[in-house]
């Protein structure tokens, strides 16, 4: 993806391994639990970086995604150990970009996906720009 004004130079990694509850009747992982793993490890990062569900309860300033393109590349099977990366690779105003990509056991890229994001003021119900906190909550400032 060709980066945008604001992009950041630091990957996030998200490791897990897929459970029987992740599969579909195919054996592999279901289209919609790719979303849920996306979630999770976007959850992971801000909350590692100080802006987990109390900070956002407390700012009432919360993430919200405002588009996604999801692309399946290689199946994941059960018990595989994956790695989801993720990386901010723009946010000049109040709308950013994001990359994840979950890779397999082998490395390879088993399923890419860009969101279209911003922080949610949860009173007034609009976008408004990054603070401080939530940039560096996205790799963004340190």
């Amino acid at each position: 993806m060709t980066d945008f004004p604001n992009a950041s130079d630091k990957t996030f990694e998200y490791a897990l391994t897929i459970r029987e509850g992740h599969l579909d009747t195919y054996g592999h992982v279901n289209n919609a639990v790719y979303v849920q793993i996306f979630e999770e490890a976007r959850w992971e990062l801000i909350t590692q970086n100080g802006y987990g569900i109390d900070r956002v309860a407390s700012s009432r300033l919360g993430p919200v995604i405002l588009a996604m393109d999801i692309k399946f590349r290689r199946e994941v099977h059960n018990r595989e150990r994956v790695v989801v990366r993720t990386r901010v690779t723009g946010y000049p105003d109040k709308i950013g970009w994001m990359e994840q990509v979950i890779h397999n056991e082998k490395g390879e890229p088993a399923c890419v996906a860009k969101f279209t994001f911003g922080l949610f003021d949860l009173d007034k119900r609009v976008l408004v720009a990054p603070t401080p906190e939530w940039n560096r909550a996205i790799g963004l400032e340190k």
